[in-house]
């Protein structure tokens, strides 16, 4: 249990980091048109596809649709943090750093 729940977590972060860049990578180069901006977009996600389904039926051995769901949620916000950091150069502010407590609040009580 405890090696599938580690397996399934760091899938879901590995394939909230490509998430991520798939949806707010574009947003560092503006001048790119919109279509360019989608279908590279597209192009990301289709990797985090590839990582986010086996990393669900993985764990959905282990757990209910709903708890992956929390999992999902609350990784896609710690990278969103990476992301935005990184990639964007944005600050991480107590207010993104209140809302991402309540969000492991929500997975405590999930789980």
């Amino acid at each position: 249990m405890q090696s599938t729940a580690l397996k399934t977590a760091l899938l879901l972060f590995v394939s909230n980091l490509f998430m991520n860049t798939a949806w707010y990578g574009h947003l560092k180069w503006k001048p790119r048109t919109a279509i360019v901006a989608i279908v590279l977009s597209w192009g990301i996600a289709f990797f985090e596809y590839c990582i986010a389904v086996p990393a669900n039926r993985l764990g959905h051995t282990s757990y209910s649709a709903g708890q992956l769901k929390v999992l999902q949620e609350a990784m896609s916000f710690a990278t969103f943090i990476i992301i935005s950091q990184l990639l964007l150069g944005e600050p991480f502010t107590w207010r993104l750093a209140a809302g991402f407590g309540l969000i492991l609040a929500g997975v405590a009580v999930a789980f």
